[in-house]
């Protein structure tokens, strides 16, 4: 029996064949700009689509609306909004109590719907993401969400499987709690780094027998790279990614203020550096809704710096979708990024990295890689370290494209071995 299989509804779910299983729900933060989590939907509709293709594909999301239109399947809010259900019966009762019972009515108006939704699914699948964490919501947030949701699978007797999932950091034990029963009551779960893995030891879980595979943003189908915009003979183009950086995660300083414009300024002094030296630039986003901020802000502080007057030496572009992101990819040649996915991205189409790491998801992702050496904190970050690094991977860029197609190509194969187990039974096509 694979590892990380639980008895007995995963067994019975595994002897369907690809004909009988004609429902798959998948749930995550999709559709809400950040396009990291949008590429992992996108990397396992493709696998889904190619070993069930009769199958009817659904989504409950945080942006029903994008990822319905985006990728033609039926959708579902991922929280209750704040009109479900209407206001009935808040108007008698005090403040405290009336947010209470407006957010218990709410929450079960929205569980009943949800339950029609997935009723009568084969499985409902929770790909990637970083859902296992409550720095960003509280336990009332993704924590309370998801043990909801692994609630309503359990009535509909809907298979939930976690794929190739990240965990932590969770300060709140209530969150600990709803994670711990999420994750027990799975028939399937795998993470994406062995640190994930310890974490939810950590706070309780029996996963000694669970698997380990990449990112599942490693499956995804990419084109052949392009021509990047350097000139023949030309410096190569780099790309340099941007965050909206707060501070350490839950420790941030100055409510993040101070942190914010620190880490924008030694941006802004990075890019003076390469100027200096005659190297193009291209900035990257890989959130819609955060990143453009930063992206304006670092192009101002150029501008007061008197950088941005260079003709095209610094490109500064917009995007709206990750067909953008992976173009502009494509048009650079190494990447620097404390996006967890642009810098996958990036490595799949073979381009040397170094990523800024403001969470041990990025420490556990160069460690497995053995690219150590090119991951650096963002708290505390030192432009000469960080130069260094630059002038290093320059030298070794063509041996780290070659080093890096063989490591991609071999997360793929292990990722081939996961869809295989989870969608048993399934035949790819030929």
């Amino acid at each position: 029996m694979s590892r990380g299989l639980k008895r007995p509804l995963f067994l019975t779910m595994a002897k369907k064949n690809a004909a009988r299983v004609k429902k798959v729900a998948f749930l995550g933060l999709f559709g809400q700009q950040n396009l990291g989590n949008d590429c992992t939907l996108q990397a396992i509709l493709e696998q889904a689509r190619e070993r069930l293709p009769s199958a009817d594909l659904s989504c409950v999301c945080t942006g029903p609306a994008e990822i319905g239109t985006r990728h033609d399947i039926r959708t579902f809010p991922f929280y209750a909004s704040t009109d479900e259900a209407g206001r009935e019966g808040k108007r008698s009762l005090p403040n405290a109590l009336m947010r209470i019972a407006g957010r218990a009515w709410r929450e079960l108006h929205h569980g009943a719907r949800g339950f029609k939704f997935l009723k009568g699914n084969d499985m409902l699948i929770v790909p990637g993401t970083g859902l296992l964490v409550d720095h960003t919501t509280g336990f009332r947030g993704y924590p309370f969400s998801l043990f909801k949701w692994s609630l309503i699978a359990r009535l509909c007797r809907c298979p939930l499987l976690i794929v190739s999932m990240g965990a932590g950091p969770l300060y709140h034990p209530l969150s600990r709690l709803f994670i711990r029963s999420t994750l027990s009551s799975a028939v399937y779960r795998s993470y994406r780094d062995e640190s994930s893995k310890r974490y939810v030891k950590g706070i309780g879980l029996k996963a000694g027998g669970d698997p380990v595979y990449p990112d599942l943003a490693f499956s995804l189908v990419v084109a052949g790279t392009g021509p990047s915009d350097a000139p023949a003979g030309s410096r190569p183009v780099i790309g340099l990614g941007v965050f909206d950086y707060s501070g350490p995660i839950g420790g941030g300083r100055n409510d993040g203020q101070e942190d914010y414009h620190a880490y924008v300024e030694k941006m802004a002094a990075f890019v003076e550096w390469l100027l200096s030296r005659g190297y193009p630039l291209r900035i990257l986003m890989g959130d819609l809704r955060y990143d453009s901020r930063v992206r304006q802000d670092l192009t101002e502080r150029l501008g007061n710096r008197g950088l941005m007057d260079r003709g095209r030496q610094i490109i500064s572009e917009g995007i709206s979708s990750l067909e953008d992101l992976m173009s502009q990819l494509e048009r650079v040649d190494i990447v620097i990024s404390p996006r967890f996915h642009n810098l996958i991205l990036a490595m799949m189409l073979d381009k040397p990295t170094i990523a800024l790491s403001h969470h041990d998801k990025f420490d556990a992702l160069m460690a497995a890689l053995g690219l150590s050496e090119y991951c650096l904190a963002i708290d505390g970050l030192e432009i000469k370290r960080l130069t260094e690094r630059f002038v290093e991977v320059e030298k070794k860029a063509e041996a780290l494209r070659s080093y890096l197609r063989d490591k991609t190509e071999e997360y793929r194969r292990a990722l081939d071995r996961q869809y295989d187990v989870i969608f048993r039974g399934s035949r790819r096509n030929a």
